[in-house]
């Protein structure tokens, strides 16, 4: 089997986030990156990826440059056996070295990385848990990911829509969140009042603005210490994202002063030695590696055993489409002890229904998908509909 084109698509859902200050559900993402893989035997590999996608788009397409590590993604591929994973990661990283070790670079080598695994499983007629070698669970935990709505009346009906569609753990971020410690904590406040004790609650700190007039939301490392006890009083499950990516040792300095409120981050890192100083000098107790930007399920797999090996979580970020959903439901089967997976509850109805397999909510779980690869087939006619580039 050979791999005959690498191809790239950018689809346009066609409205861009809302002004933070609305109450109303977020509509995801304006713009959504997908990357096919096909090969000499009909076989093809899929994958979203969670980066800028005309970026994308121009990393896959770039012409030779003559030399090692200023190639692009389709140069590393084509003519080469799909099957043979691990010497492609290798290569693709050598391909995009001297531009690509981080960053965009990484997040196609992830996405190429997914897609193999699915032309992989494919190939052998295996789901992809059974190739990463194990399947401890056929379903997983699924808690609702959406944004801090900006008043507490508002949290509460926002709770309350999520437990009628029947989650059982909620996570708020971003948002209105972030701005004035007061206000953060009467939000949270309003979902526990709502949701009431037994369901579980994390917080999604974000480390950036996401309105025009101000990306930057700076918050001391001191503030975030005098959050942390009114979270555990609240019975905050884990406190995600609230630093930037590489400040390690302010989440170490955070992680130290907490007693039950888990430290969680990794979405933004890319590589494994990054996974492995959040653990040593963060302290974090759950790391988050998304898929299609750490390195691939290649990766993926390498952080989640580290985290074994360390006592602490791995719980996959998986805030996409259905693409990324499944790939990170079979590394949750993979792993000896599941916690969640992230459930994209966005607007936009291409990031849950770009497949023809729709992964749902089944009494609070979802289901590992049983067919081969990714065990979900992208459905061509709507990526035709949306696609743009």
């Amino acid at each position: 089997m050979k791999i005959t084109n690498v191809e790239a698509f950018v689809l346009d859902t066609g409205k861009d986030y809302p002004d933070p200050s609305a109450a109303a559900e977020a509509h995801g993402v304006r713009f959504i990156s997908l990357l096919k893989i096909s090969t000499d035997e009909g076989i093809a590999g899929w994958s979203d990826i969670e980066t800028q996608p005309h970026v994308a788009r121009a990393i896959v397409e770039a012409p030779s440059g003559g030399q090692i590590g200023f190639e692009g993604l389709r140069q590393a591929l084509v003519g080469e056996d799909p099957l043979e994973r691990e010497r492609l990661w290798q290569k693709m990283y050598r391909y995009l070295a001297y531009y690509g070790r981080s960053g965009a670079g990484m997040h196609l080598i992830s996405g190429a990385d997914i897609a193999l695994w699915d032309i992989a499983g494919k190939a052998f007629g295996q789901p992809v848990c059974k190739l990463l070698g194990a399947k401890y669970r056929d379903r997983v935990k699924a808690y609702a990911s959406t944004l801090f709505r900006p008043t507490p009346d508002a949290m509460k009906r926002a709770a309350a829509g999520y437990l009628e569609q029947g989650f059982r753990a909620i996570k708020f971020g971003w948002g209105a969140f972030g701005h004035d410690l007061a206000l953060d904590v009467r939000l949270v406040q309003a979902a526990r009042q709502e949701v009431g004790p037994e369901v579980t609650l994390m917080v999604d700190g974000g480390w950036y603005g996401v309105g025009y007039d101000n990306p930057y939301r700076p918050r001391p490392v001191k503030d975030w210490l005098r959050l942390v006890p009114e979270l555990e009083a609240l019975n905050v499950f884990w406190l995600e994202d609230f630093l930037h990516p590489d400040h390690f040792a302010g989440y170490g300095e955070v992680a130290r002063a907490t007693r039950t409120l888990r430290i969680a981050a990794g979405e933004q890192l890319s590589g494994y030695a990054e996974f492995e100083r959040l653990a040593e000098e963060g302290h974090a107790h759950t790391l988050q590696p998304d898929l299609s930007r750490c390195g691939g399920l290649t990766v993926g797999r390498q952080i989640a055993e580290m985290a074994q090996r360390r006592g602490i979580d791995c719980v996959p970020h998986a805030w996409l489409t259905d693409l990324l959903k499944a790939a990170s439901l079979h590394l949750n089967a993979y792993l000896m002890d599941s916690l969640y997976l992230e459930f994209n509850v966005s607007s936009a109805s291409l990031l849950n229904h770009l497949c023809h397999e729709t992964i749902g909510l089944t009494d609070g779980c979802i289901l590992v998908p049983t067919g081969p690869g990714l065990g979900v087939t992208v459905d061509e006619e709507m990526v035709a509909k949306f696609r743009i580039a």
